[in-house]
């Protein structure tokens, strides 16, 4: 060997082990930090002075301890900053960054937080722009071992780019389990989307691959590093379509040290009634229209009356009067105030107490007793008028009765719904008792549109909601409400609608969710699915009908293998025990009616599978309902009978497309009967 080449590698070899060394002094200093955090866990009720002090610094703490956590296969740092002179504020200067903040005992960082404002040129900086860095270094890990290391001089028109040998293998490497953060290799478009304003509401119409669930939890986790309490008092809330998908992405952001994330279905969100009945799909179609809105809002308006006659007051040895006019204009007043009914409601009940203490006020020269003022609001007359002219409301009442009573219906209905439209409306199944009746899933969503009318829900401080293309008018407005002094951002793809409502332009889907102005930020470059699976894929994206530019892929890997089979369970079992003799995780991917059978069929041979929503299973293979698999990743991808899940649904050709896009390395498709045309052509 050359002595420039053994120098060379002398120097490689030192860096490589320094580095290693700067690694474990990173984790000593973290669990310090941790057994500190810890320790004034245990204390705290003997530090703090009074009890609610030690309650709340005992949640502060033991909040602390669980963003300190430390996963020993996870590298706690993944890149380096080393700045030149260009920089003023950096000059001479190297930066850890990772996915938190660790500091060594005089309080020096070891490691920045990958969201810290220096942090940033990790992800943005170039050979053209190079931002004050001189050299961009990537670490390569192995169960969270550091063995390599690549350097881009900036400074000298160095830059990888998608050639980055670590950064292609972070991308590539097989995917087992939940999904991972991705803060190693986020791209500047993704960064630019992440690091967008609080303020700002975003749409993010993402091809299949291109990380568009990652930018909306990685964007979550820095606007909570941003504003921290502000977002602690207000909430995080993650949106997904299912359980399965919210398991899946459940890991991620505890692992970047955020542990107070709420997450939800929008079934979880309007769950005011069990759901114990399904419509007719006409139906549910019906009542996920926006005019429903409307008609709900009217139903409710019905309710508030005008007053017919005077109220008199006994009070001991007084009585008070209050006359039909001043009556007359405290309602009209309260109605023009555009208050939530049920506040609007109590609002009339203080306005009247006003009056009559007023009254007392000037007969007995001084103000009544705050027991006093509660006894009038209780007071029999005050009640009748209450009852009279704006009645107590239950949202399920309300539309128990606009199911039963079809005047009610048509009065509020009015040139919304047709005669046709309002039958429908009122079919199925009702009990005589709103208690007693078994409600659907469309159902809860009118219920809680009502609830919305008559109380305002807790919001959000901000909001992301993911696989938004699936997402019906009134579905958007449950959300708007807990958003309405928030933002959010919205992620989704419009080629993988799937329900019967599901959304053709993000526009639309904006305005219901009271953000009109949000921007509309297309990402179509993907770095997950091979371009082999995306060009077939894409075969599909004509006869899909909707706006969206092609996905194309930077992974020329990968491999795409379609083939006819007579007999198809046997040939999804060789399948999958090929699949297994490679890395990653196995999803075979079939119509819902027949899971079960394949699920057999993989135990009999000796396969132990699991289902889509238990993502911490042992299994490397798991058997899923193509009806779940929207947002899930697999490495290799088994479908089974593309024509059979066509078949399965109205838009079956949106869901073909969903499953054909879940291979992140390998796309087995099983079939028997032809392929749907846009793929056989």
């Amino acid at each position: 060997m050359p002595a420039t080449d053994l120098e060379d590698a002398t120097t490689l070899d030192a860096d490589l082990a320094a580095e290693r060394t700067h690694l474990d002094t990173s984790r000593a200093a973290l669990r310090r930090m941790r057994e500190r955090a810890e320790a004034l866990f245990a204390t705290g009720d003997k530090v703090a002075g009074d009890a609610y002090t030690a309650e709340q610094l005992g949640r502060h703490m033991a909040r602390r301890v669980k963003e300190l956590a430390d996963d020993p296969t996870t590298p706690l740092f993944f890149g380096r900053l080393d700045f030149g002179e260009a920089d003023p504020d950096h000059a001479g200067r190297d930066y850890h960054v990772g996915r938190r903040h660790v500091t060594d005992e005089r309080g020096e960082p070891l490691v920045l937080d990958w969201r810290a404002p220096v942090s940033r040129s990790f992800y943005r900086a170039s050979a053209r722009d190079p931002q004050g860095v001189a050299v961009r270094r990537r670490f390569g890990f192995s169960a969270g071992v550091l063995t390599s290391f690549e350097d881009e001089h900036l400074d000298r028109g160095e830059e990888l780019g998608t050639a980055s040998r670590i950064l292609t293998a972070e991308i590539e490497r097989p995917r087992v389990g939940p999904m991972r953060d991705i803060v190693a290799t986020i791209q500047p478009e993704q960064d630019e989307l992440v690091r967008a304003d609080l303020a700002d509401s975003i749409c993010v119409q993402g091809a299949p691959g291109t990380g568009k669930t990652a930018v909306g939890l990685h964007r979550a986790a820095y606007l909570l590093y941003l504003h921290r309490e502000r977002l602690r008092r207000s909430g995080v809330l993650i949106v997904g379509p299912n359980r399965a998908f919210l398991s899946y992405i459940a890991s991620v952001l505890p692992a970047l040290g955020e542990v107070e994330v709420e997450q939800a279905t929008v079934e979880d969100l309007v769950a005011r009634v069990p759901v114990r009945a399904v419509d007719d799909p006409a139906a549910a179609t019906l009542k996920h229209d926006v005019r429903m809105a409307e008609v709900l809002r009217r139903a409710v308006d019905a309710h508030i009356g005008t007053p017919t006659e005077p109220i008199m007051v006994s009070d001991g040895s007084f009585r008070w009067r209050i006359g039909i006019d001043p009556l007359h204009r405290l309602v009209a007043e309260t109605r023009q105030e555009g208050l939530p009914y049920a506040v609007g409601r109590e609002r009339v009940r203080a306005r009247v107490v006003g009056l009559l203490q007023r009254q007392a006020e000037a007969r007995r020269a001084e103000s009544p007793s705050d027991a006093w003022l509660r006894r009038m609001s209780r007071i029999k007359p005050v009640t009748d008028l209450l009852d009279a002219v704006w009645p107590a409301l239950t949202p399920e009442g309300l539309l128990h009765r606009l199911r039963t009573d079809a005047d009610a219906l048509g009065a509020a209905a009015d040139g919304l719904l047709t005669a046709e439209e309002q039958e429908l409306f009122r079919s199925g199944k009702v009990a005589r008792t709103a208690k007693a009746t078994r409600w659907t899933a469309a159902d809860a969503v009118l219920v809680d549109e009502v609830a919305g009318l008559l109380e305002r829900p807790a919001g959000f401080g901000h909001v992301v909601v993911d696989e938004a293309q699936d997402l019906s008018p009134m579905q958007c407005r449950a959300i708007a409400r807990r958003s309405e002094h928030g933002s959010i951002t919205l992620l989704g793809d419009l080629a993988q609608g799937t329900a019967p409502w599901a959304a053709t332009d993000w526009r639309e889907s904006l305005a219901h969710l009271g953000k009109p102005d949000a921007a509309v930020v297309p990402l179509s470059v993907g770095f997950r699915v091979p371009a082999a699976v995306v060009a077939f894929a894409n075969r599909l994206l004509p006869a899909l009908a909707v706006d969206v530019p092609p996905a194309r892929s930077l992974r020329h890997d990968g491999a795409l293998d379609v083939r006819t089979a007579e007999d198809l369970t046997a040939a999804t079992v060789a399948e999958v025990r090929a699949a297994l003799a490679h890395d990653g995780s196995v999803g075979v991917i079939a119509a819902d009616s027949t899971v079960d059978t394949l699920r057999a069929a993989l135990a009999e041979a000796g396969v132990e599978t699991a289902t889509a929503d238990d993502v911490e299973a042992a299994a490397r293979v798991t058997v899923v309902p193509a009806t779940l698999v929207k947002g899930l990743e697999y490495d290799h991808v088994v479908v089974v009978e593309p024509a059979a899940i066509v078949a399965a649904e109205p838009r079956g050709l949106h869901r073909l497309y969903v499953v054909l896009t879940r291979a992140v390395s390998r796309l087995a498709v099983l079939h028997r009967e032809p392929l749907p045309m846009p793929l056989a052509g």
